[in-house]
């Protein structure tokens, strides 16, 4: 087994994959090659070739190399997994779980990512205050979809609860919930509770660092 994961401990994309690598036992099985993004590394020639959208996590399995979050926590389950438990098996039970990566990219993270760039760039040409009521709506939807699961794609974790911990507990930092969401508590306490959670605490520290300091700028 030869897997290298090039990673910045600041994103909640590599802290998904980080909690999914924890969860199947790999942390001492996988390499962690930092990618300095303020330094512009993902911008080099080299991480290029490996990934063309110069976006982390890059996972490096041997001679296969897989970019995206979600595509790598799927196929690490699929590959190193000695159960299905994370990713089903199941068509209808692994659908939800991938109509919850598609939320992920498309909804929370999508809306949020657009703060972040904002921030990094200081642009002061777009409207903060609508991008962060648009970040609120998908609290409402996440609220909703507890409602009735226990996790956010069913009644035990997956690899979607990773992601979604990772993102929403960043994205908190710069777009604070502003009313009480009981099912999201709920479910938060529980992921909290995992015995390797402090490795995403670790990196939303690492994020409050960044951005604290770059926000009352823009």
């Amino acid at each position: 087994m030869s897997l290298k994961l090039y990673a910045t401990l600041g994103s909640p994309a590599v802290r998904g994959t980080l909690l999914t690598i924890e969860a199947l036992g790999l942390k001492d099985k996988v390499q962690i090659i930092p990618v300095e993004l303020f330094n512009l590394e993902h911008l080099k020639p080299e991480f290029v070739a490996k990934n063309p959208l110069h976006t982390v996590p890059v996972l490096e399995d041997g001679n296969f190399t897989l970019w995206d979050s979600h595509a790598i926590n799927s196929y690490l389950v699929n590959k190193y997994a000695t159960d299905d438990a994370l990713y089903p098996k199941d068509i209808q039970k692994r659908a939800l779980v991938d109509s919850m990566a598609h939320f992920d990219t498309g909804y929370l993270f999508g809306k949020a990512v657009r703060i972040s760039k904002a921030v990094v760039a200081q642009d002061k040409s777009v409207s903060l205050d609508q991008m962060k009521a648009d970040v609120r709506e998908t609290y409402d939807m996440l609220e909703l979809i507890l409602k009735k699961r226990k996790f956010v794609a069913g009644d035990s974790m997956t690899i979607a609860d990773f992601s979604i911990v990772a993102t929403l507990s960043t994205t908190e930092v710069y777009v604070p919930m502003e009313k009480e969401y009981p099912r999201i508590d709920e479910w938060y306490a529980k992921m909290r509770q995992l015995p390797y959670y402090s490795i995403n605490a670790k990196g939303v520290e690492v994020f409050k660092t960044v951005f604290g300091k770059l926000i009352p700028k823009l």
